[in-house]
């Protein structure tokens, strides 16, 4: 039960602090300001949720209950709707939204537990830093203006602009910190001028002894806003963690900032000495000083990675806009579709709305788009998890993510290309948070560890000092010793540097999923390539057809189905027949992978691409030890011939596997052809044992396997068509990118194929990264040994202290980047 009782006594409410003004809400015996603070409990309470508030004191934020409703009607406006969500299916539906009232651990909490308060609420995943949560629901059973209403109500209002939407930068800055830094160093500046006297030993008249109490009276008064207000997160941060039952990184700092204060009021209030203002206004500004160093260059390293790196993905350009628009696809008489020759690829950063795109079997549709062919069959599982095809039609929404299953299909572009969604796609793990979770957890007990210690030492200071006699060192002995210990270097170095080595990488066409893959990539010592499309180039080779010559609709039929396939060897066949038109009574594709396409011609005819078991000959023609790669070709119950392939190789190929054999990497081919080449393969391999023909994906994804169970960390290189299964098990997994749509979501990273000669240097590079983070973790350990051996002293000057701790934070970000920038030089 609940009652409203008046009072004229100031009561805090128990879930958001606010003063209960007039009436106080009591609920099982616990006051609130409002209905909709006692909701919130209610729901909390009723999902056995109430664990939220024994994070903080008051977590929760007074929501405004007449201004919400029926505020975001609007979001449920069809030409609304399509553009704030991610993706929809018509099961589930995604949002990211911006919450500027997060701001802490509780509403992190509370947020990822929605599902639990809300039916239709699928999963919410917070992005603490930035403020926003991915949110999946099922709008059958709550529509998003209920959402954003049900956000609201608990106090999270989303900031939703319709400009923000087109731009995926959080789009408030919050200037605080600033304001804070402002204060603190114009009080220190202050401060410290009004200090001079002090420190050049002045005072002995009379007026000087009057001016030196009224400068100790204005430095109060600047120190005051200082600590109240600029100095509010350390001590914010560190009662939160003692809610918690552990002391973090910025428990010594608060406690330092407590003790000079506390310690100056009495001096000067006492008239027994001038105080540390000047130290507590100094440590105050120095550190916020740091962190906000720290915060932007972190800032800039992510923006670089998802808003300027190279994303080495391309997709086929039809034409720039609808005035420009040849007649689209009629998949009424016609499902599949042949590109002309002089259709260009483009890169999928550059793509604008309005550009119109063809998308391929298998293809990665990289924006939203709407469907121009009549129909579409778009695999979504990379999105939603979810792996059964969805029929699309002419003119519906298909959304970024999603894989065309069947014939290639045309699209106009209605979104530009959003990389970090895509990338946030790619790390769909990570996203939730698993690996962060960890890191989190590693830092956490670092600090806990360190924390600790520092105030052991720091007490052990003051006991020795006062057992000496000397008890104003003993305070200053224990101030300087909670200042001056810093752990947060030790857990900036692997942040910055691999932060900065992903944005090297990124700048020499190498794109990796996330941070972790460059430590996994310093430790292989076992390299498999893939060879059609990885070692050879995937647009250039000789191309002879042998057997019965191929009649003019026979070529139609060819060309036709070879473009509807990403497979290099398709490729190289579709262009080898640009000059061809296209068949229009072609239905039905397929394509099976690592063994071939077809397609029906009328009702009884099946034409068939591929292996020589896949068009159903029995036993292929001997092959000699050099042969060329074949493409069989069926015409209903007619084996017509094949087409005899000779692929170029890459440029440098010889000096990148010496220089791996060079650096003790075992180097090993895995090929899906029978086998070709065996000669110079062997040659440079080194060893005709590591070549290996007739791999179907499955044997693929076998042999990586074995070479794991004998204690092999494997880089997998491959395309990313018939190799998935091997890219995933792989400790790392790249897939070669050539101007083409061959994105595949089991890769760890995507090379642009004429820059495959660089791979040992990439490989040098992983390695150099992790001897940085060591350095950089070395150097920390030898700061912080000779930090607190001055400090125990007694002699080190609390304001040199809170000007070394964030010196040393900032000197490990500019070590690890020029460390980073040299690295990258000497290997690239």
């Amino acid at each position: 039960m609940s009652q409203s009782i008046s009072s004229t006594v100031e009561v805090a409410c128990y879930h958001c602090g606010a003063d209960c003004e007039e009436t106080v809400i009591v609920h099982d015996n616990k006051p609130f300001c409002c209905e909709g603070c006692k909701l919130v409990y209610e729901l909390l309470q009723e999902n056995e949720l109430c664990s939220y508030y024994d994070f903080t004191k008051n977590p929760g934020v007074s929501p405004d209950k007449n201004y919400y409703k029926g505020k975001y009607a609007y979001l449920d406006l069809p030409e609304v709707h399509q553009r704030i969500i991610q993706f929809t299916d018509g099961r589930q539906t995604h949002i990211n939204w911006y919450l500027p009232q997060m701001h802490c651990s509780s509403c992190v909490y509370l947020l990822e537990n929605l599902h639990r308060l809300q039916e239709g609420v699928i999963s919410a995943v917070v992005n603490f830093p930035e403020k926003r949560v991915r949110i999946i629901v099922d709008e059958e059973k709550i529509k998003l203006s209920q959402l954003a209403e049900l956000l609201t109500y608990i106090g999270y209002e989303p900031y939703i602009s319709l400009q923000d939407v087109e731009s995926d930068q959080s789009p408030k800055i919050n200037r605080t910190r600033l304001y804070k830094i402002g204060i603190s160093g114009f009080a220190f500046g202050n401060v410290m001028m009004m200090s001079f006297p002090d420190y050049f030993g002045l005072g002995d008249t009379q007026t000087d002894q009057k001016l030196q109490s009224l400068f100790s009276v204005f430095s109060v008064v600047l120190a005051l806003p200082v600590f109240f207000y600029a100095a509010s997160d350390f001590f914010v941060s560190a009662w939160k963690a003692i809610r918690k039952h552990y002391l973090n990184i910025d428990a010594p700092i608060a406690l330092a900032i407590l003790v000079t204060f506390v310690r100056s009021l009495y001096e000067i209030g006492t008239q027994t000495g001038v105080g540390y203002l000047d130290s507590m206004t100094g440590i105050v500004f120095f550190m916020l000083l740091g962190r906000y160093f720290q915060d932007k260059t972190y800032s800039v390293i992510s923006f670089d990675r998802d808003y300027k790196s190279y994303f080495p993905v391309a997709v086929t350009l039809l034409h720039k806009s609808k005035s420009t628009a040849e007649k689209p696809i009629d998949a009424a008489q016609n499902d599949l579709y042949a590109v002309n020759a002089e259709e260009p690829q483009i890169m999928v950063t550059d793509l604008k709305a309005g550009d119109h795109i063809l998308i391929r079997n298998k293809e990665l549709i990289p924006a939203d788009a709407r469907l121009v062919s009549e129909r579409a069959m778009i695999d979504y599982s990379f999105v939603s998890g979810e792996s059964a095809p969805v029929e699309k039609t002419r003119n519906e929404i298909i959304y970024a993510g999603g894989r065309q299953v069947g014939g290639a299909i045309e699209l106009e572009v209605t979104k530009r290309v959003s990389q970090s969604y895509l990338t946030q796609l790619w790390n769909k793990d990570s996203f939730t948070q698993n690996n962060q979770k960890q890191d989190h957890d590693l830092v956490a007990q670092i600090n806990r560890y360190f924390t600790w210690t520092v105030l052991g030492l720091g007490i052990a200071g003051l006991v020795f000092w006062m057992w000496a006699g000397d008890l104003p060192r003993g305070i200053n002995a224990i101030t300087t010793i909670l200042i001056v210990a810093c752990p947060c270097a030790l857990l900036l170095s692997d942040t910055f540097t691999n932060g900065n080595i992903l944005g090297m990488f990124g700048k020499h066409k190498f794109y990796l999923k996330n941070a972790k893959v460059i430590e996994s990539l310093s430790e292989i010592d076992t390299v498999v390539f893939d060879k059609t499309g990885t070692l050879t180039l995937p647009d250039a080779g000789q191309i002879q057809f042998k057997g019965t010559p191929l009649t003019r609709l026979q070529q139609r039929i060819v060309r036709t189905m070879c473009a509807q396939s990403s497979h290099p060897l398709s490729r190289l066949i579709s262009k080898s027949l640009a000059a061809v038109p296209k068949e229009t009574a072609l239905t039905g594709f397929q394509e099976v992978e690592g063994k071939g396409i077809m397609a029906n011609l009328g009702e009884n005819c099946l034409v068939k691409l591929g292996s020589a078991a896949f068009v159903g000959l029995s036993e292929a023609p001997q092959m000699a030890s050099n042969a060329h790669s074949r493409v069989y070709f069926s015409f209903g119950e007619q084996q017509v011939g094949y087409f005899e392939i000779h692929s170029y190789y890459r440029e440098n190929l010889s000096d990148t596997l010496q220089a791996l054999k060079h650096k003790n990497y075992q180097t090993y081919l895995l090929s899906g052809d029978k086998p070709t080449d065996v000669a110079l393969l062997g040659h440079l391999f080194g060893d005709a044992t590591h070549l290996h023909f007739n791999q179907k994906p499955e044997d693929k994804l076998a042999f990586i396997e074995q070479l794991q169970q004998k204690g092999r960390k494997v880089l997998m290189v491959g395309d990313g068509l018939n190799d998935a299964g091997a890219l995933v098990q792989s400790n790392v997994g790249i897939a070669v990118s050539d101007n083409i749509n061959n994105f595949s979501p089991a890769c760890d990273g995507i090379l642009e194929g004429n820059h495959l000669s660089f791979l040992p240097q990439y490989v040098r590079l992983a390695k150099a990264g992790r001897s940085i983070v060591v350095q950089s973790f070395t150097i920390s350990v030898v700061y912080n040994i000779i930090g607190l051996s001055f400090a125990l002293t007694g002699t080190l000057a609390p304001v040199i202290a809170a000007i070394l701790m964030p010196a040393s934070s900032i000197s490990i970000v500019l070590y690890t980047t020029i460390a980073s920038r040299i690295a990258t030089a000497r290997a690239l």
